[in-house]
Protein backbone atom coordinates (compact mmCIF):
# COMPACT_ATOMS: atom_id res chain seq x y z
CA UNK A 1 0.00 0.00 0.00
CA UNK A 2 1.19 3.47 -0.80
CA UNK A 3 1.31 6.14 1.84
CA UNK A 4 -0.81 9.27 2.03
CA UNK A 5 0.34 11.90 -0.49
CA UNK A 6 -0.42 15.32 0.99
CA UNK A 7 0.64 17.13 -2.17
CA UNK A 8 -1.84 15.30 -4.40
CA UNK A 9 -4.59 15.76 -1.80
CA UNK A 10 -4.03 19.52 -1.74
CA UNK A 11 -4.04 19.65 -5.55
CA UNK A 12 -7.32 17.76 -5.71
CA UNK A 13 -8.80 19.96 -2.98
CA UNK A 14 -7.83 23.13 -4.87
CA UNK A 15 -9.37 21.70 -8.05
CA UNK A 16 -12.64 20.91 -6.26
CA UNK A 17 -12.73 24.42 -4.78
CA UNK A 18 -12.12 25.96 -8.23
CA UNK A 19 -14.92 23.87 -9.76
CA UNK A 20 -17.29 24.86 -6.94
CA UNK A 21 -16.45 28.56 -7.33
CA UNK A 22 -17.05 28.47 -11.09
CA UNK A 23 -20.29 26.49 -10.60
CA UNK A 24 -21.77 28.95 -8.11
CA UNK A 25 -20.45 31.93 -10.10
CA UNK A 26 -22.35 30.63 -13.15
CA UNK A 27 -25.54 30.23 -11.09
CA UNK A 28 -25.15 33.77 -9.75
CA UNK A 29 -24.46 35.05 -13.28
CA UNK A 30 -27.71 33.51 -14.52
CA UNK A 31 -29.68 35.14 -11.69
CA UNK A 32 -28.14 38.53 -12.43
CA UNK A 33 -28.55 38.21 -16.21
CA UNK A 34 -32.28 37.39 -15.94
CA UNK A 35 -32.75 40.36 -13.60
CA UNK A 36 -30.73 42.64 -15.89
CA UNK A 37 -32.68 41.47 -18.93
CA UNK A 38 -35.99 42.27 -17.25
CA UNK A 39 -34.73 45.64 -16.06
CA UNK A 40 -33.03 46.72 -19.31
CA UNK A 41 -35.92 45.63 -21.54
CA UNK A 42 -38.33 47.43 -19.19
CA UNK A 43 -36.27 50.63 -19.43
CA UNK A 44 -36.16 50.39 -23.24
CA UNK A 45 -39.95 49.95 -23.30
CA UNK A 46 -40.55 52.80 -20.77
CA UNK A 47 -41.69 50.40 -18.04
CA UNK A 48 -40.49 50.03 -14.44
CA UNK A 49 -39.62 46.36 -14.41
CA UNK A 50 -39.01 44.32 -11.22
CA UNK A 51 -38.76 46.44 -8.08
CA UNK A 52 -40.24 44.60 -5.09
CA UNK A 53 -38.00 41.62 -4.22
CA UNK A 54 -34.80 43.09 -2.78
CA UNK A 55 -33.20 46.42 -3.74
CA UNK A 56 -34.13 47.38 -7.32
CA UNK A 57 -35.92 44.02 -7.58
CA UNK A 58 -32.58 42.18 -7.79
CA UNK A 59 -33.90 39.14 -5.86
CA UNK A 60 -36.88 38.56 -8.14
CA UNK A 61 -35.06 35.78 -10.03
CA UNK A 62 -34.20 34.04 -6.75
CA UNK A 63 -37.86 34.25 -5.75
CA UNK A 64 -38.88 32.72 -9.09
CA UNK A 65 -36.34 29.92 -8.64
CA UNK A 66 -37.61 29.12 -5.14
CA UNK A 67 -41.18 29.10 -6.45
CA UNK A 68 -40.31 26.71 -9.28
CA UNK A 69 -38.33 24.46 -6.93
CA UNK A 70 -41.32 23.89 -4.64
CA UNK A 71 -43.90 23.78 -7.42
CA UNK A 72 -45.60 20.48 -8.15
CA UNK A 73 -44.09 18.65 -11.11
CA UNK A 74 -46.69 17.32 -13.53
CA UNK A 75 -45.92 14.51 -15.97
CA UNK A 76 -48.27 14.22 -18.99
CA UNK A 77 -50.12 10.93 -19.39
CA UNK A 78 -48.77 10.32 -22.91
CA UNK A 79 -45.18 11.16 -22.03
CA UNK A 80 -42.32 8.68 -22.34
CA UNK A 81 -41.47 8.99 -18.65
CA UNK A 82 -37.74 8.00 -18.54
CA UNK A 83 -36.82 10.20 -21.52
CA UNK A 84 -39.12 12.98 -20.27
CA UNK A 85 -37.27 13.09 -16.94
CA UNK A 86 -33.80 12.74 -18.51
CA UNK A 87 -34.16 15.56 -21.08
CA UNK A 88 -33.65 18.51 -18.65
CA UNK A 89 -30.39 16.97 -17.42
CA UNK A 90 -29.19 16.38 -20.98
CA UNK A 91 -29.80 20.07 -21.69
CA UNK A 92 -28.29 21.37 -18.44
CA UNK A 93 -25.05 19.39 -18.02
CA UNK A 94 -23.38 20.46 -21.33
CA UNK A 95 -24.21 24.08 -20.48
CA UNK A 96 -22.02 23.82 -17.35
CA UNK A 97 -19.27 21.75 -18.99
CA UNK A 98 -18.75 24.17 -21.89
CA UNK A 99 -17.45 26.91 -19.56
CA UNK A 100 -14.59 24.75 -18.24
CA UNK A 101 -12.02 25.88 -20.84
CA UNK A 102 -12.67 29.66 -20.58
CA UNK A 103 -9.65 31.56 -19.13
CA UNK A 104 -10.89 34.48 -17.04
CA UNK A 105 -7.60 35.73 -15.65
CA UNK A 106 -3.90 35.11 -15.16
CA UNK A 107 -2.44 32.61 -12.71
CA UNK A 108 -2.25 33.44 -9.01
CA UNK A 109 0.09 31.97 -6.39
CA UNK A 110 -1.59 30.37 -3.40
CA UNK A 111 -0.07 28.04 -0.77
CA UNK A 112 3.11 27.91 -2.82
CA UNK A 113 1.24 26.68 -5.89
CA UNK A 114 0.51 28.48 -9.14
CA UNK A 115 -3.26 28.30 -9.72
CA UNK A 116 -4.57 29.22 -13.18
CA UNK A 117 -7.90 31.05 -13.37
CA UNK A 118 -9.18 28.40 -15.77
CA UNK A 119 -10.51 24.95 -14.95
CA UNK A 120 -8.72 23.14 -17.78
CA UNK A 121 -6.53 24.40 -20.62
CA UNK A 122 -7.08 21.92 -23.46
CA UNK A 123 -4.98 22.13 -26.61
CA UNK A 124 -8.23 21.55 -28.56
CA UNK A 125 -10.22 24.08 -26.54
CA UNK A 126 -12.33 25.49 -29.38
CA UNK A 127 -13.22 22.01 -30.65
CA UNK A 128 -14.27 21.12 -27.10
CA UNK A 129 -16.65 24.11 -27.01
CA UNK A 130 -18.19 23.17 -30.37
CA UNK A 131 -18.57 19.52 -29.34
CA UNK A 132 -20.16 20.26 -25.97
CA UNK A 133 -22.44 22.97 -27.38
CA UNK A 134 -23.73 20.56 -30.03
CA UNK A 135 -24.94 18.20 -27.27
CA UNK A 136 -27.50 20.75 -26.08
CA UNK A 137 -29.76 20.01 -29.02
CA UNK A 138 -30.29 16.47 -27.73
CA UNK A 139 -32.01 17.74 -24.61
CA UNK A 140 -34.32 19.91 -26.67
CA UNK A 141 -35.21 17.15 -29.14
CA UNK A 142 -35.75 14.55 -26.41
CA UNK A 143 -37.95 16.96 -24.44
CA UNK A 144 -40.17 17.74 -27.41
CA UNK A 145 -40.44 14.12 -28.55
CA UNK A 146 -41.07 12.58 -25.11
CA UNK A 147 -43.78 15.05 -24.03
CA UNK A 148 -46.46 13.36 -26.13
CA UNK A 149 -47.84 16.68 -27.41
CA UNK A 150 -47.79 18.40 -30.79
CA UNK A 151 -46.59 21.86 -29.71
CA UNK A 152 -43.41 20.60 -27.99
CA UNK A 153 -42.72 18.30 -30.94
CA UNK A 154 -42.98 21.18 -33.41
CA UNK A 155 -40.70 23.28 -31.21
CA UNK A 156 -38.15 20.45 -31.02
CA UNK A 157 -38.17 19.98 -34.81
CA UNK A 158 -37.70 23.70 -35.33
CA UNK A 159 -34.92 23.86 -32.77
CA UNK A 160 -33.01 20.87 -34.13
CA UNK A 161 -33.11 22.24 -37.69
CA UNK A 162 -32.13 25.73 -36.53
CA UNK A 163 -29.33 24.70 -34.16
CA UNK A 164 -27.79 22.20 -36.59
CA UNK A 165 -27.90 24.79 -39.41
CA UNK A 166 -26.34 27.63 -37.44
CA UNK A 167 -23.71 25.39 -35.83
CA UNK A 168 -22.04 25.23 -39.25
CA UNK A 169 -21.75 29.00 -39.63
CA UNK A 170 -20.72 29.36 -35.98
CA UNK A 171 -17.92 26.87 -36.56
CA UNK A 172 -16.84 28.68 -39.73
CA UNK A 173 -16.59 31.94 -37.82
CA UNK A 174 -14.30 30.29 -35.26
CA UNK A 175 -12.26 28.42 -37.88
CA UNK A 176 -11.19 31.71 -39.47
CA UNK A 177 -9.90 32.97 -36.11
CA UNK A 178 -8.09 29.69 -35.46
CA UNK A 179 -6.33 29.96 -38.82
CA UNK A 180 -5.35 33.54 -38.05
CA UNK A 181 -4.15 32.73 -34.50
CA UNK A 182 -2.48 29.44 -35.38
CA UNK A 183 -3.76 27.62 -32.28
CA UNK A 184 -6.91 26.09 -30.79
CA UNK A 185 -5.83 26.56 -27.17
CA UNK A 186 -7.88 29.26 -25.45
CA UNK A 187 -5.02 30.60 -23.33
CA UNK A 188 -2.79 30.87 -26.41
CA UNK A 189 -5.52 32.69 -28.37
CA UNK A 190 -5.69 35.26 -25.57
CA UNK A 191 -1.89 35.49 -25.38
CA UNK A 192 -1.64 36.29 -29.11
CA UNK A 193 -4.00 39.26 -28.76
CA UNK A 194 -1.47 41.30 -26.82
CA UNK A 195 -0.96 43.93 -29.54
CA UNK A 196 -4.33 43.84 -31.35
CA UNK A 197 -7.62 42.08 -30.59
CA UNK A 198 -8.90 39.58 -33.14
CA UNK A 199 -12.12 41.53 -33.64
CA UNK A 200 -10.24 44.09 -35.75
CA UNK A 201 -8.59 41.86 -38.40
CA UNK A 202 -11.37 39.26 -38.09
CA UNK A 203 -14.44 41.50 -37.91
CA UNK A 204 -16.40 39.53 -40.57
CA UNK A 205 -15.77 36.35 -38.59
CA UNK A 206 -17.01 38.14 -35.46
CA UNK A 207 -20.25 39.13 -37.17
CA UNK A 208 -20.78 35.57 -38.44
CA UNK A 209 -20.10 34.16 -34.97
CA UNK A 210 -22.30 36.70 -33.17
CA UNK A 211 -25.32 36.11 -35.41
CA UNK A 212 -24.87 32.33 -35.28
CA UNK A 213 -24.50 32.39 -31.50
CA UNK A 214 -27.84 34.17 -31.12
CA UNK A 215 -29.51 31.50 -33.26
CA UNK A 216 -27.65 28.68 -31.51
CA UNK A 217 -28.93 29.80 -28.09
CA UNK A 218 -32.49 30.49 -29.32
CA UNK A 219 -32.14 34.16 -28.43
CA UNK A 220 -34.29 36.81 -30.17
CA UNK A 221 -34.68 37.45 -33.05
CA UNK A 222 -34.05 33.71 -33.60
CA UNK A 223 -36.35 32.40 -30.84
CA UNK A 224 -38.63 30.45 -33.21
CA UNK A 225 -38.38 27.19 -31.17
CA UNK A 226 -39.99 29.03 -28.23
CA UNK A 227 -42.38 31.35 -30.09
CA UNK A 228 -45.18 31.91 -27.57
CA UNK A 229 -47.52 33.27 -30.24
CA UNK A 230 -47.31 30.02 -32.23
CA UNK A 231 -46.11 27.14 -30.08
CA UNK A 232 -47.11 28.11 -26.50
CA UNK A 233 -43.43 28.23 -25.40
CA UNK A 234 -42.27 25.41 -27.67
CA UNK A 235 -40.35 22.30 -26.65
CA UNK A 236 -40.78 22.80 -22.86
CA UNK A 237 -44.54 23.45 -22.92
CA UNK A 238 -45.32 20.28 -20.94
CA UNK A 239 -42.66 20.88 -18.28
CA UNK A 240 -43.27 22.51 -14.91
CA UNK A 241 -41.56 23.01 -11.58
CA UNK A 242 -37.88 22.26 -11.23
CA UNK A 243 -37.68 20.52 -14.63
CA UNK A 244 -38.78 23.72 -16.39
CA UNK A 245 -36.29 25.70 -14.27
CA UNK A 246 -33.49 23.43 -15.52
CA UNK A 247 -34.35 24.23 -19.15
CA UNK A 248 -34.49 27.92 -18.30
CA UNK A 249 -31.14 27.70 -16.52
CA UNK A 250 -29.54 25.81 -19.42
CA UNK A 251 -30.69 28.42 -21.96
CA UNK A 252 -29.13 31.31 -20.05
CA UNK A 253 -25.97 29.32 -19.31
CA UNK A 254 -25.55 28.75 -23.05
CA UNK A 255 -25.97 32.49 -23.63
CA UNK A 256 -23.29 33.29 -21.02
CA UNK A 257 -20.95 30.65 -22.50
CA UNK A 258 -21.17 31.93 -26.09
CA UNK A 259 -20.61 35.47 -24.79
CA UNK A 260 -17.54 34.27 -22.84
CA UNK A 261 -16.19 32.53 -25.96
CA UNK A 262 -16.69 35.77 -27.93
CA UNK A 263 -14.79 37.72 -25.27
CA UNK A 264 -11.95 35.16 -25.26
CA UNK A 265 -11.59 34.66 -29.01
CA UNK A 266 -12.38 38.14 -30.37
CA UNK A 267 -12.12 40.73 -27.58
CA UNK A 268 -8.76 39.90 -26.02
CA UNK A 269 -10.10 37.83 -23.12
CA UNK A 270 -8.89 39.13 -19.78
CA UNK A 271 -6.42 41.59 -21.35
CA UNK A 272 -6.68 45.28 -20.48
CA UNK A 273 -4.83 48.13 -18.77
CA UNK A 274 -3.84 47.18 -15.21
CA UNK A 275 -2.19 49.34 -12.53
CA UNK A 276 0.49 47.96 -10.23
CA UNK A 277 -1.91 47.65 -7.28
CA UNK A 278 -3.33 44.10 -6.99
CA UNK A 279 -2.20 43.00 -10.48
CA UNK A 280 -3.96 39.60 -10.19
CA UNK A 281 -7.36 41.26 -9.68
CA UNK A 282 -7.55 43.35 -12.87
CA UNK A 283 -7.63 40.54 -15.47
CA UNK A 284 -10.82 38.95 -14.00
CA UNK A 285 -12.39 42.40 -13.74
CA UNK A 286 -11.60 43.15 -17.40
CA UNK A 287 -13.02 39.77 -18.43
CA UNK A 288 -16.18 40.44 -16.38
CA UNK A 289 -16.56 43.92 -17.87
CA UNK A 290 -16.32 42.63 -21.45
CA UNK A 291 -18.70 39.75 -20.66
CA UNK A 292 -21.29 42.14 -19.23
CA UNK A 293 -20.92 44.37 -22.29
CA UNK A 294 -21.56 41.46 -24.70
CA UNK A 295 -24.55 40.27 -22.65
CA UNK A 296 -25.95 43.82 -22.64
CA UNK A 297 -25.78 43.88 -26.45
CA UNK A 298 -27.65 40.56 -26.56
CA UNK A 299 -30.37 42.01 -24.32
CA UNK A 300 -30.45 45.17 -26.45
CA UNK A 301 -31.00 43.06 -29.56
CA UNK A 302 -33.90 41.28 -27.84
CA UNK A 303 -35.58 44.59 -27.04
CA UNK A 304 -35.03 45.99 -30.56
CA UNK A 305 -35.47 43.39 -33.31
CA UNK A 306 -38.67 41.50 -34.20
CA UNK A 307 -38.74 37.73 -34.57
CA UNK A 308 -37.70 36.21 -37.89
CA UNK A 309 -40.13 34.26 -40.02
CA UNK A 310 -39.01 30.63 -40.00
CA UNK A 311 -38.39 30.26 -43.74
CA UNK A 312 -36.35 33.47 -43.74
CA UNK A 313 -34.38 32.24 -40.74
CA UNK A 314 -33.36 29.05 -42.57
CA UNK A 315 -32.74 30.97 -45.80
CA UNK A 316 -30.45 33.41 -43.99
CA UNK A 317 -28.48 30.60 -42.36
CA UNK A 318 -27.92 28.40 -45.41
CA UNK A 319 -27.75 30.98 -48.21
CA UNK A 320 -26.09 33.94 -46.48
CA UNK A 321 -24.11 33.04 -43.36
CA UNK A 322 -22.62 29.72 -44.49
CA UNK A 323 -21.48 30.98 -47.95
CA UNK A 324 -19.97 34.12 -46.44
CA UNK A 325 -18.34 32.03 -43.72
CA UNK A 326 -16.70 29.83 -46.37
CA UNK A 327 -15.57 32.89 -48.33
CA UNK A 328 -14.00 34.44 -45.24
CA UNK A 329 -12.23 31.19 -44.33
CA UNK A 330 -10.69 31.16 -47.82
CA UNK A 331 -9.77 34.84 -47.51
CA UNK A 332 -8.16 34.24 -44.11
CA UNK A 333 -6.17 31.33 -45.53
CA UNK A 334 -4.93 33.59 -48.32
CA UNK A 335 -4.03 36.35 -45.85
CA UNK A 336 -2.08 33.92 -43.67
CA UNK A 337 -0.25 31.92 -46.37
CA UNK A 338 0.19 34.02 -49.53
CA UNK A 339 2.29 36.90 -48.10
CA UNK A 340 5.02 34.39 -47.21
CA UNK A 341 4.95 32.96 -50.74
CA UNK A 342 4.74 36.10 -52.90
CA UNK A 343 5.81 38.91 -50.58
CA UNK A 344 3.64 41.22 -48.48
CA UNK A 345 3.75 44.25 -50.82
CA UNK A 346 2.75 42.28 -53.91
CA UNK A 347 0.03 40.37 -52.05
CA UNK A 348 -1.61 43.42 -50.50
CA UNK A 349 -1.47 45.32 -53.81
CA UNK A 350 -3.38 42.55 -55.62
CA UNK A 351 -5.70 42.11 -52.62
CA UNK A 352 -6.59 45.81 -52.75
CA UNK A 353 -7.29 45.56 -56.50
CA UNK A 354 -9.50 42.49 -55.98
CA UNK A 355 -11.39 44.19 -53.14
CA UNK A 356 -12.00 47.28 -55.31
CA UNK A 357 -13.29 45.16 -58.20
CA UNK A 358 -15.58 43.21 -55.87
CA UNK A 359 -16.94 46.44 -54.38
CA UNK A 360 -17.54 47.91 -57.84
CA UNK A 361 -19.40 44.79 -58.98
CA UNK A 362 -21.53 44.78 -55.82
CA UNK A 363 -22.55 48.40 -56.50
CA UNK A 364 -23.13 48.14 -60.25
CA UNK A 365 -24.74 44.67 -60.51
CA UNK A 366 -27.94 45.48 -58.51
CA UNK A 367 -28.48 48.62 -60.64
CA UNK A 368 -28.45 46.55 -63.85
CA UNK A 369 -31.05 44.08 -62.60
CA UNK A 370 -34.66 44.58 -63.80
CA UNK A 371 -36.94 45.85 -61.10
CA UNK A 372 -39.22 43.17 -59.67
CA UNK A 373 -42.86 43.95 -59.25
CA UNK A 374 -44.28 43.92 -55.77
CA UNK A 375 -47.11 41.57 -54.91
CA UNK A 376 -49.62 44.47 -54.86
CA UNK A 377 -48.49 45.64 -58.34
CA UNK A 378 -48.86 42.11 -59.72
CA UNK A 379 -52.38 41.86 -58.37
CA UNK A 380 -53.28 45.28 -59.77
CA UNK A 381 -51.92 44.37 -63.23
Amino acid sequence: MTGFDAGNFVDWLILVIRVAIVFFALLLSVLLMIWAERKVVADMQTRIGPKRAGPWGILVTLADGIKLFFKEGITPTNADRPVYLLAPLVALVPAFLAFAIIPFGTSIELFGREIPLQLVDLNIGVLYVLAIASLGVYGVVLAGWSSGSNYPLLGAVRSSAQMVSYEISLGLGLVAVLMYSGTMQMSEIVARQGSIWNIIPQFPAFLIYAISALAETNRPPFDLPEAESELVAGFHTEYSGIKFAMFFLAEYLHAITVAAVAVTVFLGGWRGPAPEVLPWLWPPLWFLFKLVLVLFVMIWIRATLPRFRYDRLMHFGWKVLIPWGLVWVLATGAIVVLPDLYGRDRFFRWAAIAAGVALLISLVFPALQPKKKDADEEVAS
